[in-house]
């Protein structure tokens, strides 16, 4: 049985997005999801279930109360981030570069109701993650793949000591400079991964 939060209204958006995202995804294959793909607006690129539940939990157990998401796509991910943030009254700040997907994840909020804990950023976020204050408890870098070692390198003057950063999708090609990065122990993380999801704990 999928886990779902236990706010009636985050729940029940989740579902609706995750039956989009099954009809949607139904004619695109594995291999085809590269970086090309997130590029695509009308593209449903979600986490499953299961990695929706790590992220909640991730965020829970850290009690982070600002969490930062690089790619909302059309917010199953920021969703399960929504519901963790709120338990802990802060905020998730999320950014999405399609002004048709920004315009989706505005109604989606409004019916989730979590306007009041969620800023959605529009825009490159290189541009739009600058004036970001911290501390940043927790950071889920989901977009372009080859933006996030630079996403990452934007927002490290804002990671408190302990901030944990949780990237998907690592095992692709152009992820790999990232991955270098975080798996080198004088880059300041401590690296774990979990299936094709990355888990980096910042020391220091």
């Amino acid at each position: 049985m999928d886990w779902h939060p236990d706010d009636a209204a985050i729940a029940a958006e989740l579902a609706r997005l995750r039956d989009a995202a099954q009809a949607a995804r139904g004619g695109f294959r594995p291999e085809e999801n590269t970086d090309d793909l997130v590029r695509l607006g009308s593209a449903y690129l979600a986490v499953s279930p299961e990695e929706g539940k790590l992220l909640y939990m991730l965020a829970r157990a850290a009690g982070a109360r600002q969490v930062v998401e690089f790619g909302a796509s059309f917010g199953l991910s920021t969703l399960c981030l929504a519901a963790a943030v709120r338990k802990a009254g802060g905020r998730l700040i999320t950014t999405e570069v399609h002004p048709d997907k920004c315009a989706a994840l505005r109604e989606s909020f409004a019916r989730a109701g979590v306007e009041d804990c969620v800023t959605l950023l529009e825009g490159d976020a290189r541009e739009t993650l600058a004036g970001v204050e911290g501390p940043v408890d927790l950071v889920f870098l989901d977009g372009w793949k080859s933006m996030y070692l630079p996403v990452l390198e934007l927002l490290r003057p804002r990671l408190r000591d302990g901030a944990l950063v949780v990237a998907d999708n690592v095992d692709h090609a152009a992820a790999q400079d990232y991955v270098a990065h975080v798996s080198d122990p004088a880059s300041g993380f401590v690296t774990h991964r979990h299936g094709d999801m990355g888990l980096s704990l910042r020391e220091g």
